[in-house]
């Protein structure tokens, strides 16, 4: 995979000010408003900041968490996982592996029924669909 590089500059040239806010400086979005949360469209979901593939419509469950839940990337080079220690607790957050923008976070354990038994909670500014 093609590393995507940009200045600050660029990426505020080609993302609006939400989407610069949670992809470039690890923002995440208000519960249940996202575009994608309860989306049943068959499909793949790209990184909004560079269109890298990240997941596909057929891992995307319903965790009722108020954020597009998915059990596995599309593959796993798709992402990068991080220790992320900000706001008291430990998560794992989720960045794209070609661009590095964060995405959200993944759990692990939670015990919803999903062959990985993990939820990446990923925020819908942070993906384009492409519809089958």
């Amino acid at each position: 995979m093609e590393k995507v590089h940009k200045t600050e500059t660029e990426w505020r040239a080609i993302l609006d000010p939400e989407e610069f806010r949670v992809l470039r400086q690890a923002g995440t979005e208000r519960p249940y408003v996202g575009e994608y949360t309860d989306t049943k469209t068959v499909g793949v979901y790209h990184c909004r900041a560079c269109g890298a593939e990240l997941f596909r419509s057929e891992t995307k469950f319903d965790s009722h968490c108020g954020w597009p839940s998915f059990y596995a990337p599309t593959d796993s080079d798709a992402v990068i996982l991080r220790e992320d220690d900000t706001l008291g607790m430990r998560r794992v957050e989720v960045l794209c592996a070609a661009c590095d923008s964060h995405l959200g976070h993944v759990f692990h354990g939670e015990g919803y029924g999903t062959p990985t038994d993990d939820r990446f909670c990923i925020n819908s500014v942070s993906l384009r669909l492409e519809e089958a």
